[in-house]
């Protein structure tokens, strides 16, 4: 077992005090699919279709293409068309009325304050975005870093090399990742962490999934395993 390592294929050990926590943004400490991600998603099509000269159904069409070969529709965009990862994130994370979009995952500070040892926020949104959304679910303040997708140089998740930068910044006997998606687990089981999945509502799943020690509907829900002994 690797130093990193919280557990093996049959599980993770108790979280202890030399723990760290690598928390993705949304759809793990939010819900965005409800709000955020429909609009997002409606912005990324538009630019794809102004910038590319696109009708609407190619653009999704290639959009899906790119983040399933990529990872991500910008990596996509980057490689292939040379777009200015910075224009594209300022175009496509505009909410007028962000405060109203944001549905809080119950009880989300009391959970994160009880789950013992450091805390890394690591998203592949952009900066601006991140930080609003952390201040309005009053959490922005429990992070020891906040990784978005400038400090990643437009390099993100489910990249293992960007990945392996980033857990090596926060050395401790266990990591543990909480994600939303499979590839990024995936990568992030490479490097040796326990993986921890928010399983989305929209995705129903038997068994476990490859990369995956431990499958929950909520943070409490990791907060009782912890509890339990189980993680």
């Amino acid at each position: 077992m690797s130093p990193g390592r919280a557990g093996g294929a049959g599980g993770v050990r108790r979280a202890r005090r030399d723990t760290v926590w690598f928390f993705d943004l949304d759809d793990t400490l939010h819900h965005a699919t409800p709000h955020i991600f429909p609009h997002m998603n409606r912005l990324m099509t538009a630019y794809v279709m102004e910038h590319l000269a696109l009708d609407e159904a190619a653009a999704s069409a290639l959009r899906e293409s790119y983040w399933h070969h990529y990872g991500a529709t910008l990596l996509g965009l980057m490689k292939r068309h040379g777009t200015d990862p910075r224009h594209f994130l300022a175009a496509t994370h505009q909410f007028p009325d962000l405060a109203a979009m944001v549905v809080n995952e119950k009880r989300l500070r009391q959970t994160l304050c009880a789950l013992p040892g450091v805390k890394v926020l690591f998203s592949n949104a952009p900066k601006g975005y991140v930080s609003a959304v952390l201040a309005l679910l009053k959490i922005d303040d429990l992070f020891v870093e906040v990784v978005t997708m400038e400090s990643l140089k437009f390099r993100p998740k489910p990249s293992t090399a960007a990945m392996r930068r980033v857990f090596a910044r926060h050395p401790a006997r266990h990591q543990i990742m909480v994600e939303d998606n499979l590839p990024n687990l995936r990568s992030a089981r490479r490097c040796g962490l326990s993986t921890v999945w928010m399983r989305p509502d929209k995705i129903r799943f038997r068994g476990r999934p490859c990369g995956v020690d431990l499958t929950v509907k909520s943070l409490q829900q990791v907060r009782k395993s912890v509890g339990a002994g189980t993680l």
